[in-house]
Protein backbone atom coordinates (compact mmCIF):
# COMPACT_ATOMS: atom_id res chain seq x y z
CA UNK A 1 0.00 0.00 0.00
CA UNK A 2 1.10 3.72 -0.36
CA UNK A 3 0.77 5.11 3.13
CA UNK A 4 1.23 8.94 4.37
CA UNK A 5 2.22 9.22 7.89
CA UNK A 6 1.42 12.72 9.43
CA UNK A 7 3.28 14.48 11.83
CA UNK A 8 7.35 15.07 12.16
CA UNK A 9 8.75 13.48 15.86
CA UNK A 10 9.70 9.90 16.92
CA UNK A 11 6.25 8.12 17.39
CA UNK A 12 5.88 9.29 13.56
CA UNK A 13 9.56 7.77 12.77
CA UNK A 14 8.60 4.10 14.64
CA UNK A 15 4.96 4.22 12.72
CA UNK A 16 7.11 5.07 9.28
CA UNK A 17 9.78 2.59 10.33
CA UNK A 18 7.19 -0.44 11.32
CA UNK A 19 5.05 -0.10 8.01
CA UNK A 20 8.34 0.10 5.69
CA UNK A 21 8.93 -3.60 7.67
CA UNK A 22 5.91 -4.64 6.44
CA UNK A 23 6.76 -3.88 2.78
CA UNK A 24 4.80 -0.73 1.97
CA UNK A 25 5.47 2.38 0.73
CA UNK A 26 5.83 5.26 2.90
CA UNK A 27 5.28 9.16 2.40
CA UNK A 28 5.67 11.62 5.46
CA UNK A 29 4.26 15.37 5.91
CA UNK A 30 6.43 16.70 7.14
CA UNK A 31 8.82 14.27 8.32
CA UNK A 32 12.03 14.46 9.11
CA UNK A 33 15.23 12.86 8.52
CA UNK A 34 14.79 9.63 9.85
CA UNK A 35 11.35 9.56 8.52
CA UNK A 36 13.57 10.16 5.24
CA UNK A 37 15.14 7.15 5.25
CA UNK A 38 12.33 5.46 5.25
CA UNK A 39 10.44 6.66 2.38
CA UNK A 40 9.39 9.91 0.69
CA UNK A 41 9.12 13.26 2.42
CA UNK A 42 6.90 15.95 1.58
CA UNK A 43 7.83 18.81 3.47
CA UNK A 44 4.49 20.81 3.75
CA UNK A 45 1.62 20.78 6.63
CA UNK A 46 -1.16 21.16 4.45
CA UNK A 47 -2.18 17.43 4.85
CA UNK A 48 -4.87 17.12 2.39
CA UNK A 49 -3.62 19.20 -0.62
CA UNK A 50 -0.71 16.77 -0.18
CA UNK A 51 -2.70 13.69 -0.05
CA UNK A 52 -4.95 14.68 -2.84
CA UNK A 53 -1.47 15.15 -5.02
CA UNK A 54 -0.14 11.86 -3.67
CA UNK A 55 -3.87 9.74 -3.57
CA UNK A 56 -2.24 7.40 -0.68
CA UNK A 57 -4.42 3.86 0.11
CA UNK A 58 -4.36 5.19 3.68
CA UNK A 59 -3.21 7.94 5.85
CA UNK A 60 -1.81 7.64 9.70
CA UNK A 61 -2.07 10.35 12.20
CA UNK A 62 0.52 10.96 14.63
CA UNK A 63 0.16 14.22 16.73
CA UNK A 64 -2.81 15.27 18.26
CA UNK A 65 -2.64 19.07 16.82
CA UNK A 66 -3.92 18.06 13.18
CA UNK A 67 -6.77 16.11 14.97
CA UNK A 68 -7.73 18.86 17.10
CA UNK A 69 -7.74 20.96 13.88
CA UNK A 70 -10.35 18.46 12.24
CA UNK A 71 -7.75 16.59 9.50
CA UNK A 72 -9.71 13.39 10.22
CA UNK A 73 -12.69 15.14 9.02
CA UNK A 74 -11.55 16.85 5.84
CA UNK A 75 -10.00 13.61 4.66
CA UNK A 76 -13.25 11.96 5.06
CA UNK A 77 -15.42 14.74 3.20
CA UNK A 78 -12.72 14.06 0.10
CA UNK A 79 -13.16 10.61 0.18
CA UNK A 80 -9.57 9.74 1.34
CA UNK A 81 -9.02 6.70 3.96
CA UNK A 82 -7.72 7.97 7.03
CA UNK A 83 -6.76 6.37 10.82
CA UNK A 84 -7.71 8.91 13.73
CA UNK A 85 -10.91 10.86 15.43
CA UNK A 86 -13.16 13.13 14.20
CA UNK A 87 -13.09 16.84 15.70
CA UNK A 88 -15.34 16.34 18.18
CA UNK A 89 -13.82 13.20 19.52
CA UNK A 90 -10.58 14.95 19.48
CA UNK A 91 -11.75 17.01 22.56
CA UNK A 92 -11.26 14.00 24.97
CA UNK A 93 -7.58 15.20 24.34
CA UNK A 94 -7.99 19.35 23.80
CA UNK A 95 -9.82 19.73 26.87
CA UNK A 96 -9.40 18.09 30.10
CA UNK A 97 -12.43 19.43 31.44
CA UNK A 98 -14.44 18.07 28.61
CA UNK A 99 -12.65 14.81 29.12
CA UNK A 100 -13.10 14.75 32.95
CA UNK A 101 -16.94 15.37 32.31
CA UNK A 102 -17.82 12.56 30.04
CA UNK A 103 -15.68 10.06 32.06
CA UNK A 104 -18.17 11.15 35.05
CA UNK A 105 -21.25 11.03 32.70
CA UNK A 106 -19.89 7.81 31.60
CA UNK A 107 -19.06 6.27 34.85
CA UNK A 108 -15.59 5.74 33.88
CA UNK A 109 -13.47 6.00 36.84
CA UNK A 110 -11.12 8.44 37.74
CA UNK A 111 -10.09 10.99 40.09
CA UNK A 112 -11.78 13.65 42.09
CA UNK A 113 -12.01 16.66 40.40
CA UNK A 114 -12.56 20.35 40.14
CA UNK A 115 -13.21 22.67 37.11
CA UNK A 116 -11.55 26.23 37.25
CA UNK A 117 -11.46 29.14 35.18
CA UNK A 118 -9.57 32.37 36.98
CA UNK A 119 -6.80 32.16 39.68
CA UNK A 120 -8.84 33.09 42.64
CA UNK A 121 -11.22 30.31 42.02
CA UNK A 122 -8.20 27.83 41.62
CA UNK A 123 -6.20 29.04 44.70
CA UNK A 124 -9.83 28.54 46.73
CA UNK A 125 -10.35 25.00 45.12
CA UNK A 126 -6.75 23.57 45.90
CA UNK A 127 -7.14 23.63 49.40
CA UNK A 128 -10.27 21.37 49.09
CA UNK A 129 -8.12 18.75 48.35
CA UNK A 130 -5.42 16.77 50.49
CA UNK A 131 -1.66 17.05 49.45
CA UNK A 132 -0.12 16.48 46.94
CA UNK A 133 -2.78 17.73 44.36
CA UNK A 134 -2.50 17.76 40.55
CA UNK A 135 -3.05 21.03 38.75
CA UNK A 136 -3.37 19.84 34.82
CA UNK A 137 -3.83 22.80 32.47
CA UNK A 138 -6.69 22.56 30.42
CA UNK A 139 -5.83 22.61 26.88
CA UNK A 140 -3.21 21.00 24.65
CA UNK A 141 0.28 21.07 26.04
CA UNK A 142 2.53 18.50 24.61
CA UNK A 143 2.39 16.27 27.29
CA UNK A 144 3.98 19.32 29.95
CA UNK A 145 1.32 20.74 31.10
CA UNK A 146 0.79 18.53 34.48
CA UNK A 147 2.48 19.84 38.44
CA UNK A 148 2.29 17.69 41.22
CA UNK A 149 2.39 19.75 43.78
CA UNK A 150 3.29 18.63 47.67
CA UNK A 151 2.32 21.88 49.15
CA UNK A 152 -0.08 24.62 48.48
CA UNK A 153 2.45 27.00 48.05
CA UNK A 154 3.82 24.76 45.30
CA UNK A 155 -0.43 24.17 44.03
CA UNK A 156 -0.21 28.51 44.15
CA UNK A 157 2.64 28.44 42.01
CA UNK A 158 1.36 25.89 39.57
CA UNK A 159 -1.67 27.64 39.01
CA UNK A 160 -0.03 31.35 38.41
CA UNK A 161 2.42 28.87 35.49
CA UNK A 162 -0.73 27.27 34.07
CA UNK A 163 -3.75 28.64 34.64
CA UNK A 164 -6.13 30.42 34.53
CA UNK A 165 -8.25 27.88 33.16
CA UNK A 166 -7.56 24.12 34.52
CA UNK A 167 -8.39 20.95 35.86
CA UNK A 168 -7.41 20.28 40.13
CA UNK A 169 -7.39 16.72 40.97
CA UNK A 170 -6.75 14.34 43.51
CA UNK A 171 -3.49 12.78 43.68
CA UNK A 172 -3.32 8.55 43.01
CA UNK A 173 -1.32 6.40 44.56
CA UNK A 174 -0.48 3.33 42.63
CA UNK A 175 1.30 1.80 39.22
CA UNK A 176 0.69 3.94 35.85
CA UNK A 177 0.35 2.53 32.79
CA UNK A 178 -0.19 3.48 29.22
CA UNK A 179 -3.31 1.63 28.05
CA UNK A 180 -3.93 2.04 23.88
CA UNK A 181 -6.45 0.58 21.80
CA UNK A 182 -7.45 0.93 18.38
CA UNK A 183 -10.34 1.84 17.36
CA UNK A 184 -13.07 1.95 14.39
CA UNK A 185 -15.64 3.16 16.06
CA UNK A 186 -17.21 -0.37 17.49
CA UNK A 187 -14.34 -2.73 17.57
CA UNK A 188 -11.46 -1.64 20.33
CA UNK A 189 -8.41 -3.73 19.62
CA UNK A 190 -5.80 -3.08 22.71
CA UNK A 191 -2.22 -2.51 22.32
CA UNK A 192 0.59 -4.18 24.69
CA UNK A 193 0.58 -2.04 27.62
CA UNK A 194 3.19 0.02 27.75
CA UNK A 195 4.84 2.51 30.90
CA UNK A 196 6.22 5.75 30.29
CA UNK A 197 8.70 7.60 32.29
CA UNK A 198 7.79 11.65 32.06
CA UNK A 199 9.48 13.23 35.11
CA UNK A 200 12.89 14.42 33.63
CA UNK A 201 15.38 12.86 35.92
CA UNK A 202 15.82 9.25 37.68
CA UNK A 203 13.70 7.93 40.04
CA UNK A 204 10.59 10.43 38.60
CA UNK A 205 12.23 13.78 39.87
CA UNK A 206 12.39 16.73 38.42
CA UNK A 207 9.37 18.72 35.99
CA UNK A 208 7.20 16.51 33.74
CA UNK A 209 8.62 16.41 30.07
CA UNK A 210 6.96 14.39 27.15
CA UNK A 211 8.31 11.18 28.31
CA UNK A 212 11.97 10.39 28.93
CA UNK A 213 11.50 6.70 27.43
CA UNK A 214 9.29 3.73 27.82
CA UNK A 215 9.27 -0.12 28.34
CA UNK A 216 6.67 -2.50 27.02
CA UNK A 217 6.25 -5.92 28.39
CA UNK A 218 3.42 -8.03 28.61
CA UNK A 219 3.53 -8.88 32.25
CA UNK A 220 2.74 -4.65 32.74
CA UNK A 221 -0.43 -5.83 33.60
CA UNK A 222 -2.59 -9.40 34.26
CA UNK A 223 -4.83 -10.69 31.73
CA UNK A 224 -7.72 -9.90 34.29
CA UNK A 225 -6.02 -6.54 35.05
CA UNK A 226 -6.37 -5.94 30.71
CA UNK A 227 -10.19 -7.58 30.62
CA UNK A 228 -10.66 -5.13 33.70
CA UNK A 229 -9.47 -1.86 31.77
CA UNK A 230 -11.64 -3.46 28.83
CA UNK A 231 -14.92 -3.11 30.15
CA UNK A 232 -14.51 -0.72 32.68
CA UNK A 233 -13.06 2.34 30.40
CA UNK A 234 -12.13 1.77 26.72
CA UNK A 235 -14.88 0.13 25.33
CA UNK A 236 -17.38 2.34 27.16
CA UNK A 237 -15.70 5.76 25.82
CA UNK A 238 -15.81 3.81 22.23
CA UNK A 239 -19.74 2.95 22.61
CA UNK A 240 -20.84 6.76 24.05
CA UNK A 241 -18.74 8.29 21.37
CA UNK A 242 -18.08 6.09 18.39
CA UNK A 243 -14.70 6.61 18.40
CA UNK A 244 -12.16 5.90 15.50
CA UNK A 245 -8.42 5.73 15.42
CA UNK A 246 -6.07 5.39 18.48
CA UNK A 247 -7.70 5.84 22.01
CA UNK A 248 -5.24 6.40 24.73
CA UNK A 249 -6.22 5.87 28.40
CA UNK A 250 -3.45 7.13 30.84
CA UNK A 251 -3.93 4.66 33.84
CA UNK A 252 -3.64 4.69 37.37
CA UNK A 253 -3.80 1.02 38.67
CA UNK A 254 -5.02 1.40 42.12
CA UNK A 255 -5.99 -0.48 45.22
CA UNK A 256 -9.36 0.25 44.25
CA UNK A 257 -8.49 -1.13 40.47
CA UNK A 258 -7.48 0.82 37.02
CA UNK A 259 -8.63 5.05 37.14
CA UNK A 260 -8.23 6.83 34.15
CA UNK A 261 -5.91 10.18 35.10
CA UNK A 262 -6.38 11.12 31.21
CA UNK A 263 -7.35 10.38 27.81
CA UNK A 264 -5.19 10.98 24.54
CA UNK A 265 -6.57 10.71 21.27
CA UNK A 266 -3.27 9.50 19.39
CA UNK A 267 -0.80 7.02 20.15
CA UNK A 268 1.87 7.56 22.93
CA UNK A 269 5.41 9.51 22.55
CA UNK A 270 7.70 7.28 23.43
CA UNK A 271 5.36 4.56 24.24
CA UNK A 272 5.02 3.95 20.22
CA UNK A 273 8.50 3.73 19.66
CA UNK A 274 8.64 0.52 22.00
CA UNK A 275 5.26 -0.92 20.48
CA UNK A 276 6.26 -0.74 17.06
CA UNK A 277 9.57 -2.56 18.11
CA UNK A 278 7.72 -5.97 19.33
CA UNK A 279 4.83 -5.72 17.05
CA UNK A 280 5.46 -8.91 15.12
CA UNK A 281 2.03 -8.64 12.28
CA UNK A 282 1.44 -6.40 9.23
CA UNK A 283 0.55 -2.78 10.33
CA UNK A 284 -0.19 -2.03 7.18
CA UNK A 285 -3.38 -4.01 6.95
CA UNK A 286 -4.18 -3.66 10.54
CA UNK A 287 -4.51 0.04 9.80
CA UNK A 288 -6.42 -0.51 6.62
CA UNK A 289 -9.36 -2.68 8.88
CA UNK A 290 -9.73 0.23 11.17
CA UNK A 291 -10.40 2.83 8.67
CA UNK A 292 -12.76 0.70 6.69
CA UNK A 293 -14.54 -0.63 9.98
CA UNK A 294 -13.40 -3.81 10.09
CA UNK A 295 -11.51 -4.09 13.22
CA UNK A 296 -13.21 -7.35 14.09
CA UNK A 297 -11.54 -9.24 11.41
CA UNK A 298 -7.90 -8.74 12.12
CA UNK A 299 -5.86 -9.45 15.05
CA UNK A 300 -2.21 -7.61 16.47
CA UNK A 301 1.01 -10.05 17.02
CA UNK A 302 3.89 -9.48 19.09
CA UNK A 303 7.21 -10.53 19.86
CA UNK A 304 7.08 -12.08 23.23
CA UNK A 305 10.71 -10.08 24.28
CA UNK A 306 10.04 -7.02 25.85
CA UNK A 307 11.12 -3.90 24.41
CA UNK A 308 13.25 -0.34 25.96
CA UNK A 309 13.17 3.02 24.49
CA UNK A 310 15.62 5.70 25.95
CA UNK A 311 15.05 9.40 24.77
CA UNK A 312 18.31 11.11 24.25
CA UNK A 313 16.70 14.75 25.12
CA UNK A 314 18.86 18.31 24.14
CA UNK A 315 20.71 20.42 26.38
CA UNK A 316 18.16 22.57 28.57
CA UNK A 317 15.07 20.29 27.85
CA UNK A 318 12.30 20.52 29.17
CA UNK A 319 12.76 24.19 29.39
CA UNK A 320 14.27 26.27 26.80
CA UNK A 321 16.26 24.24 24.48
CA UNK A 322 19.46 24.51 22.39
CA UNK A 323 18.94 23.17 18.97
CA UNK A 324 22.26 23.29 16.38
CA UNK A 325 24.00 20.73 17.92
CA UNK A 326 26.01 17.72 15.83
CA UNK A 327 24.30 14.40 15.97
CA UNK A 328 27.15 11.36 16.44
CA UNK A 329 27.09 7.95 16.58
CA UNK A 330 23.47 6.29 15.18
CA UNK A 331 25.15 4.01 12.94
CA UNK A 332 26.92 2.29 15.71
CA UNK A 333 24.15 2.29 18.19
CA UNK A 334 22.00 0.44 15.36
CA UNK A 335 25.28 -1.65 14.57
CA UNK A 336 24.91 -2.80 18.45
CA UNK A 337 20.76 -4.47 17.27
CA UNK A 338 18.97 -1.19 18.88
CA UNK A 339 16.34 0.93 16.48
CA UNK A 340 17.06 4.64 16.53
CA UNK A 341 14.17 7.21 15.81
CA UNK A 342 14.64 10.64 15.24
CA UNK A 343 12.65 13.10 16.15
CA UNK A 344 13.73 16.34 17.11
CA UNK A 345 16.57 16.46 14.38
CA UNK A 346 17.14 18.38 11.04
CA UNK A 347 20.09 18.48 8.45
CA UNK A 348 21.64 21.74 8.61
CA UNK A 349 22.76 23.78 5.85
CA UNK A 350 26.78 22.25 6.02
CA UNK A 351 24.79 18.72 5.44
CA UNK A 352 24.68 17.87 9.02
CA UNK A 353 22.16 16.19 10.92
CA UNK A 354 21.86 18.51 14.32
CA UNK A 355 19.62 18.71 16.96
CA UNK A 356 16.20 20.80 16.51
CA UNK A 357 14.16 20.19 19.37
CA UNK A 358 14.20 18.83 23.23
CA UNK A 359 13.25 15.43 22.45
CA UNK A 360 15.89 14.69 19.86
CA UNK A 361 15.95 10.48 19.47
CA UNK A 362 15.03 7.76 20.98
CA UNK A 363 17.23 4.60 21.38
CA UNK A 364 15.01 1.45 21.24
CA UNK A 365 15.78 -2.19 21.70
CA UNK A 366 14.91 -5.20 22.51
CA UNK A 367 15.44 -8.82 24.25
CA UNK A 368 14.49 -12.28 25.63
CA UNK A 369 14.67 -10.78 28.78
CA UNK A 370 13.69 -7.01 30.16
CA UNK A 371 17.23 -7.10 31.77
CA UNK A 372 18.82 -7.59 28.71
CA UNK A 373 16.63 -5.20 26.59
CA UNK A 374 17.67 -2.18 29.44
CA UNK A 375 20.95 -3.45 28.86
CA UNK A 376 21.09 -3.64 25.02
CA UNK A 377 18.95 0.01 25.37
CA UNK A 378 21.54 1.40 27.26
CA UNK A 379 24.66 -0.05 25.52
CA UNK A 380 23.72 1.49 21.86
CA UNK A 381 22.92 5.00 24.18
CA UNK A 382 26.65 4.77 24.92
CA UNK A 383 27.72 5.17 21.03
CA UNK A 384 25.80 8.58 20.89
CA UNK A 385 26.63 12.37 21.34
CA UNK A 386 25.59 15.43 20.81
CA UNK A 387 26.92 18.65 23.06
CA UNK A 388 24.25 18.69 25.93
CA UNK A 389 22.91 15.29 25.56
CA UNK A 390 21.31 13.88 28.55
CA UNK A 391 18.88 11.01 29.40
CA UNK A 392 17.20 9.08 31.75
CA UNK A 393 19.40 5.76 33.36
CA UNK A 394 16.56 4.01 34.88
CA UNK A 395 13.59 3.41 32.26
CA UNK A 396 12.36 0.04 32.56
CA UNK A 397 13.93 -0.44 35.93
CA UNK A 398 10.87 -0.51 37.56
CA UNK A 399 9.40 -3.35 35.56
CA UNK A 400 13.01 -4.99 36.46
CA UNK A 401 12.62 -5.38 39.90
CA UNK A 402 8.49 -6.21 39.69
CA UNK A 403 9.25 -9.11 37.14
CA UNK A 404 12.67 -10.41 37.51
CA UNK A 405 14.92 -11.77 39.84
CA UNK A 406 18.13 -9.08 41.00
CA UNK A 407 20.29 -12.15 40.07
CA UNK A 408 18.13 -12.36 36.55
CA UNK A 409 18.96 -8.93 35.54
CA UNK A 410 22.28 -8.57 36.38
CA UNK A 411 22.27 -5.54 38.88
Amino acid sequence: MRILVIGSGGREHALAWRLKQNGHELFSAPGNPGMAREGTVVASTDYLSAALELRPDLTVVGPEAPLVAGVVDEFRASGLKIVGPDRVNAQLEASKTYSKRFMNEAGIPTARWAEVDTFEDAKKAVRTFTLPAVIKADGLAAGKGVIIAHSYSEAEAAIESLGPKLVIEEFLTGEEVSFIALCDGRSVLPFEPTQDHKAVHDNDEGPNTGGMGAYCDSRILTARESALVMDTIMRPAVERTGFTGFLYAGLMMTAEGPKTLEFNVRLGDPETQALMHRMDCDFGEVLLACAESRLDTVAFAWRPEPSVAVVLAADGYPAKVRTGDEIHGIDAAEAKGATVYQAGTKIDGGGKLVTAGGRVLAVTASAPMLASSISNAYAAAAEIHFDGMHYRTDIGRKGLRTFERPSQAGY
